[in-house]
């Protein structure tokens, strides 16, 4: 059985891990948010985690980030000063949840992808999804009809709205994806998101409440 950290987000020994400067624990990143101090000592969010410089990590949740940005903890770790942009938080949970709506829209475009809950019930019944998507604003009676993937992942971390816009439409309730392709992106960043928002990231769809 694999372990859990923060989020239910699974822990594999081959990830790298990185230690976050508020809680002092040594993670796999991704469950972390990489930061950069830019030329200006101006706190840069690296979601992509490719920027140059030397990495900051805090944990993927909004009360770690909430303190690393009250306390100071972003000059100690660069040893240096430092200034928090105004509103860094949510432009990190709102870049976090674009890549999330960006990545299941890639996934949608190459057949990996579906909408609606006759779809979604259907691959499920034939056990072609690996992750199940619901959104955050959606009836929870109607989410109950459906389940977790056996050996899949469920995610209600974003809106009815922002699901939508992976699939082209105004609002979508329910979604999923197909083993494969995009679908561990999406998984690392959805985890993240659930952290960043703070919404249940159980194994199961039936039953939650």
């Amino acid at each position: 059985m694999q372990s859990l950290s923060r989020g239910g987000r699974d822990k594999d020994r081959d990830d790298p891990e990185r230690r976050c400067i508020v809680t002092g624990e040594v993670q796999p990143k991704r469950g972390l948010i990489r930061f950069v101090i830019g030329p200006d000592a101006l706190v840069v969010p690296d979601l992509a985690e490719k920027l140059p410089g030397r990495g900051i990590w805090v944990s993927a949740d909004r009360a770690a980030l909430d303190k690393a940005a009250a306390k100071g903890l972003f000059s100690r770790a660069a040893r240096a000063p430092v200034t928090v942009p105004p509103g860094l938080i949510d432009l990190v949970e709102a870049g976090v949840a674009r890549r999330v709506t960006d990545l299941v829209s890639l996934a949608r475009k190459t057949g990996k992808a579906v909408a609606g809950f006759e779809k979604v019930k259907g691959w499920l019944a034939e056990g072609r999804a690996k992750v199940l998507l619901q959104a955050s604003d959606g009836s929870e009676r109607g989410k109950g009809k459906l389940w977790t993937p056996t050996g899949g992942r469920w995610f209600g971390c974003l809106t009815a709205s922002e699901l939508g816009l992976s699939f082209g439409r105004d609002h979508v309730i329910h979604g999923a994806l197909a083993k494969g392709g995009l679908t561990d992106k999406v998984i690392l960043e959805a985890g993240r998101l659930t952290g960043l928002r703070g919404h249940d990231d159980g194994n199961a769809a039936v039953g939650k409440e």
